[in-house]
């Protein structure tokens, strides 16, 4: 399914543990690039969220965060490690009697020393199930955000691709009455100025000059664009590179076909053909 590459998802899950928080957003980008940030408590679960996200997500740049609240209910909030501050103290005690006018050690300094403090264990394993989960839960809204975006710009691009159809069925239109009318002014040139051609050579030169002005193959090769295009849209798997680099294909014929235009009406259409296509690219960065 078509797939753009921005989007957000804002998912909470809560239980004896407190409440989890898990944020996606995911914008443009060249490649995948995934970013985590987490608490420090669940800094072991990294890499299993990153080989979760990796699953879902093919291309772009994903931004994932998880918050954790415990609940103040439940929590038995922070305690202190009794035997290890009673070591403590006594080691401050016996420093201090070798120290002359050594500063105080207060409560304050003594409960800033790592592990005198320490938060209670947690149940980890039913704490990494649930942040898994809701992990899988705001990858899955994400998804769909984004299958939403994409099928949005599905029909812009149909619609886009459309009117490039109109301008290339124009131009082919006009084909023969361009190369008539270039034909028709040089012979008036040549009959103004009175030269005495030989007929043949002057129908050589006329037949070389159409085929310098030829934009059949432009044509047709701008036609198996917008069939291939079709195609590639009617799939189910990543397309965004693949569209990109059919848009520079586009974009050479319509380039071609400029600079082979001699009147008004096809230099429009050519125009309008580069803009079409410009359009269509702007879109086609969005796709995962």
């Amino acid at each position: 399914m078509l797939s753009s590459m921005t989007g957000f998802a804002h998912s909470e899950s809560s239980g004896e543990f407190g409440t989890l928080i898990c944020e996606l957003r995911a914008v443009n980008h060249r490649y995948l690039e995934i970013s985590v940030r987490l608490p420090d408590e669940l800094r072991s679960l990294e890499a299993g969220i990153r080989e979760r996200l990796q699953a879902g997500i093919n291309r772009g740049k994903l931004e994932c965060s998880l918050r954790w609240r415990r609940s103040g209910q439940t929590a038995e909030g922070p305690q202190v490690n009794e035997e290890f501050a009673k070591q403590l103290i006594a080691k401050i005690s016996e420093v201090e009697h070798w120290m002359h006018n050594a500063a105080r050690f207060t409560v304050m300094d003594l409960l800033h020393w790592p592990g005198v403090v320490v938060e209670p264990e947690q149940d980890m394993t039913a704490l990494s199930t649930s942040v898994m989960d809701l992990v899988k839960q705001t990858l899955d809204e994400l998804q769909q955000a984004r299958h939403r975006e994409g099928q949005h710009i599905q029909g812009l691009l149909r619609s886009r691709l459309e009117q490039v159809q109109v301008q290339v069925d124009f131009v082919r239109q006009r084909r023969p009455q361009v190369v008539q009318s270039l034909q028709d002014k040089l012979r008036g040139r040549i009959a103004e100025l009175e030269l005495d051609c030989d007929p043949g050579r002057l129908e050589q030169e006329l037949v070389l000059q159409a085929q310098r002005l030829d934009v059949a193959e432009e044509l047709d090769r701008l036609d198996g664009h917008c069939k291939e295009m079709l195609r590639i849209l009617g799939t189910d798997e990543p397309m965004g590179r693949r569209l990109d680099f059919l848009m520079q294909e586009f974009n050479r014929e319509a380039n071609t076909l400029s600079a082979k235009s001699h009147d008004l009406e096809t230099t429009q259409a050519a125009v309008e053909l580069k803009v079409l296509i410009e359009q269509m690219r702007e879109q086609i960065q969005n796709l995962e």
